[in-house]
């Protein structure tokens, strides 16, 4: 009393002159006091009499209450609370005392009622007691309907459309007739609110929430104090974005009230920019649907589905395990508050499991009982209203379906009979005879619908209004459950997009969960270690390359240099380098450049290792193709050929080269290589943090990266077979032309079957950074080595062995020929000797002639001088003188002057007896005088007698 009174006293203290011409609404003190009218009283709660009379003034939020002497009652609002602006609640109806009428006067206006006492939302446990008491308040008011009683006949609709069909069938064709329809379930409201305008019925519900049920066209009699399921929705999506999720997913019963409510959240969250990725959806068992959320790997769920088809879906949550830190679900609010804990027959989950599956879950539900804890109009708080509740039923509240639906069935009977008071003019106005209604009599439904549709009062559910659709207008809990119970963590205000929060909200990991697992891109880079090792084998065959190209070009005068094609094998060494130089950009990933500088990476690839293999490999190939095309051709084909002519083995290569050139023009300027990102299969941590990577690695392509690789690898395959084909063609062929060529055609070998290897290797295991950049540059480090120290370190070798670096003159001076082994150079020393001794021969021949001559002249004279000899005796022929010595003997000849005689030829007597096998032997001899030995060996040597 004294803290009242200190609250009071500048009231109390203000001159009764002082402000007194000012309006209620124009002061900011408070609200001018209200005296009671003649027939009652006003109770000032806190004042006594003496202090009533000496203010003028109440303070805000100050509440008064009306009060009738003896049978009277009052009529009209019976408490009144002073406003901010000035001004008292209700002020538009007056508040009057009147005669009580006996209840056995007044004429019964009957309800029927459907209530689910069981089923899928078994609302009706809590909201029949509920009707019943407001009933009972209603009727108890001689202001409201003081000449009817309200009465009530009611059926248990299980929530099934089926049972609810049987029902309304009683209610309306079963006496007395029912002025107002209420069904609870949304699915058993839509069956009854599309046949009752077939009736001429107003209904109402108390606990229906389908979007569905808003389409005036559909339902025209329809309302409830029940706000659309669609009112959770804006809520939903505002803890979105307040939580910053941009992807959910849902899981729903298959029934009308949660395929709309769902097609309208979908509309909602594409205007906020969230999506919705997965969508599930069944009819009784949830066990497929939920293993799908699991394996789609969703985090934030929406369901929406029955409180007995909750149980199954938790049961299949826990099994799956999908709960935790990671996941949040959104139910329905207006499930039982120990929904989890009842037991189910149909579950095989205790109510451990169920209760760690459920924990921390979001439940949104309108705001069914005012928080504000003022009175309403049946002059109780809506804490007053729970109290009185309980003790009407049977078992605990949280054990009670529908107990948070409570107040709105409460509401919903002052709701219908303040329409039903305005429509027989129980507010002081002419009406109709409610007694006169009947199934025909639209006049008095239109009256109802009016009335009912301008409803507009203070609930102990809230202040209840209907929108156009006759859904009720309210304010949206948002509560989570905290280990094992519901706490509040904020309310919504769709109307006016004020969220107020708590600040209460608790997370199993400390803070909200991401809406899906977070994923980092990593690229897959080529490792350091191997790029590095293979850049330096690289660079060292570049200083090869280059080395080799100096010491050719430096000894290019050396003849046995030149007859190898010098300029060819230049081609090969720069060959060479270009393809070792093409390492460096096959080890470049983003690691080194960005993306911009890819595609020049690229284009460096290709033109390097294509220039490098048309050069190098060009240049061997042209060097084996001519020599088989020299010595495998007919005899008769070959003296034209023979004449090694340079400029076409420079035109061959530029024809490779070319053909390359082109070819990497055309598919560069149609369709360059870009970098292209190839994503691979998600990778779980070995930590438990809700992290996956997503590895990724960069390539070179294209869009037609396969045809164009078809073309290339085409042609380039087919000149490596037909390089081992020549070259195993021409491997005994000898020629002083090109004189390296059975290197070059080892050396084609080894390029062919690395490329040939390598090629398709890198193809298969592209994804494999690693390991396709250590086949593809080893082969072009390993081929690049093979083709120079084959080519040139024989070369090298043999110049500085030989010491045929010097000059051709000094050679010939020192070796004493020009070159040795040079089969070319011995045939022209040969011809020169030939024309030589053709020349002694002649001279020789000359000779011979001479001496025959004198042999001839020499036989005749002998001749002359002895006689024929007479017959031996003993019968042999005559014996003649002896024969003086032949000057053909050994011994004081002259034939050595002609013959190269050797004297192991010449018998004991000294005489030639074989000319003829001196000449060979001489022949032997010197090869060089063979010309000589056939002249000499046809001249006669026995024309003596």
């Amino acid at each position: 009393m004294p803290l009242l009174l200190l609250l009071l006293a500048p009231l109390f203290l203000r001159p009764p002159g002082a402000g007194g011409a000012q309006t209620p609404n124009a002061t900011s003190e408070g609200c001018q006091i209200i005296h009671p009218p003649w027939e009652g009283g006003i109770r000032y709660r806190g004042l006594t009499r003496d202090q009533v009379k000496a203010i003028n003034f109440l303070p805000v939020d100050y509440e008064i209450e009306y009060v009738c002497r003896g049978e009277r009652e009052v009529v009209g609002p019976k408490v009144r609370k002073c406003l901010a602006n000035g001004s008292w609640t209700d002020m538009d109806t007056p508040s009057r005392c009147v005669n009580r009428t006996p209840h056995s006067e007044r004429r019964a206006v009957y309800i029927g009622a459907l209530f689910p006492m069981s089923g899928g939302w078994p609302g009706g446990q809590a909201c029949q007691p509920a009707v019943e008491m407001a009933l009972e308040d209603v009727n108890s008011r001689r202001d409201i309907l003081p000449d009817y009683e309200l009465k009530l006949i009611h059926h248990d609709s299980k929530c099934d459309p089926g049972q609810a069909t049987k029902y309304l069938y009683e209610l309306l064709y079963n006496d007395p007739i029912k002025i107002i329809l209420m069904p609870g379930c949304s699915s058993v409201s839509t069956l009854v609110a599309e046949a009752a305008r077939m009736w001429n019925l107003i209904v109402l519900s108390y606990g229906s929430s389908s979007p569905a049920l808003s389409n005036r066209q559909r339902f025209p009699t329809f309302f409830r104090t029940h706000p659309s399921a669609t009112l959770h929705n804006p809520t939903r999506v505002k803890l979105f974005e307040k939580w910053g999720w941009k992807k959910i997913a849902t899981i729903q019963q298959t029934t009308e009230v949660f395929t709309s409510t769902l097609d309208d959240l979908e509309e909602r969250v594409k205007e906020a920019g969230i999506e919705i990725t997965f969508r599930q959806s069944f009819f009784s068992d949830p066990a497929v649907p939920v293993k799908n959320l699991k394996r789609q790997d969703a985090r934030i769920i929406v369901g929406l589905f029955y409180e007995t088809e909750a149980r199954k879906v938790f049961c299949e949550v826990y099994k799956e395990r999908l709960f935790g830190k990671k996941y949040v679900w959104f139910l329905i609010g207006w499930y039982a508050d120990n929904w989890f804990k009842i037991y189910d027959p149909s579950i095989n989950c205790t109510v451990d499991e169920m209760t760690e599956a459920v924990e921390g879950h979001i439940t949104t539900e309108i705001v069914m009982l005012n928080p504000a804890n003022t009175r309403s109009i049946s002059n109780m708080t809506s804490q007053e209203f729970v109290e009185k509740l309980t003790k009407r039923l049977k078992r605990h509240p949280e054990e009670t379906g529908g107990f948070q639906e409570a107040p709105l069935a409460y509401d919903a009977i002052w709701a219908l009979a303040l329409a039903l008071n305005k429509t027989s003019g129980g507010g002081g106005r002419s009406g109709v005879r409610l007694e006169d209604f009947n199934y025909n009599n639209q006049t008095i439904t239109d009256q109802i619908y009016r009335a009912m549709n301008s409803s507009s009062f203070e609930g102990v559910s809230g202040h209840v209004v209907f929108d156009a659709s006759g859904s009720r207008m309210a304010w949206t809990l948002i509560e989570q459950l905290q280990g094992g119970s519901y706490k509040k963590i904020g309310y919504y205000d769709s109307t006016k997009d004020d969220l107020s929060w708590s600040k209460t909200d608790k997370w199993i990991g400390g803070s909200p969960p991401a809406d899906q697992t977070l994923v980092i891109k990593t690229f897959r880079f080529l490792s350091q270690k191997l790029f590095i090792s293979v850049s330096v084998l690289s660079s060292l065959g570049i200083v090869l390359a280059v080395v080799c190209l100096s010491f050719n070009i430096y000894n290019s005068h050396v003849r046995y240099i030149q007859n190898s094609q010098p300029n060819l094998n230049n081609l090969t060494a720069v060959g060479c380098s270009l393809a070792l130089a093409a390492v460096f950009p096959l080890g470049l990933d983003g690691y080194h450049i960005g993306r911009n500088q890819f595609p020049f990476v690229c284009q460096a690839r290709l033109w390097l290792l294509g220039l490098g293999f048309s050069l190098g490999y060009g240049s061997m190939f042209t060097k084996i193709w001519w020599v088989h095309t020299v010595f495998t051709k007919k005899e008769e084909k070959k003296e034209w050929r023979k004449t090694l002519e340079p400029w076409k083995l420079y035109a061959t290569v530029g024809l490779l080269v070319g053909m390359d050139v082109l070819t990497l023009a055309i598919w560069q300027i149609v369709d360059p290589l870009h970098r292209t990102i190839e994503t691979f299969a998600k990778e779980e941590p070995k930590e438990d943090i809700d992290v996956s990577i997503l590895p990724q690695l960069e390539h070179c392509s294209s869009r037609k990266m396969n045809t164009w690789l078809g073309i290339f690898y085409g042609y380039k395959g087919l000149l490596l077979l037909l390089g081992i084909f020549l070259a195993y063609e021409t491997k005994s062929v000898s020629t002083e032309k090109i004189n390296d060529h059975r290197a070059v055609g080892m050396a084609i070998y080894n390029v062919a079957v690395l490329c040939l290897i390598t090629a398709p290797v890198t193809m298969i295991l592209s994804s494999q950074q690693d390991a396709a950049f250590a086949f593809a540059s080893l082969a072009i480090v390993f081929s690049s080595y093979i083709t120079l120290v084959v080519l040139f370190v024989p070369k090298m070798r043999r110049l500085i062995t030989r010491g045929e670096w010097q000059s051709e003159a000094q050679d010939t001076m020192k070796t004493g020929s020009s070159t040795n082994n040079n089969e070319e150079e011995k045939s022209r020393l040969l011809e020169k000797e030939n024309r030589e001794l053709e020349k002694i021969i002649a001279e020789k021949e000359e000779r011979v002639s001479e001496l025959r001559h004198q042999l001839q002249s020499r036989q005749q004279l002998r001749s002359r001088r002895h006689p024929p000899t007479p017959p031996d005796p003993s019968g042999g022929l005559p014996r003649g003188p002896p024969e003086p010595p032949d000057r053909l003997s050994c011994d004081g000849s002259r034939v050595h002057l002609l013959y190269k005689v050797n004297p192991q030829h010449c018998p004991g007597n000294g005489s030639i007896r074989d000319k003829d096998e001196a000449e060979r032997h001489n022949q032997d001899e010197d090869t060089g005088n063979s010309h000589l030995d056939l002249i000499v060996g046809g001249v006669p040597t026995g024309e003596s007698n």
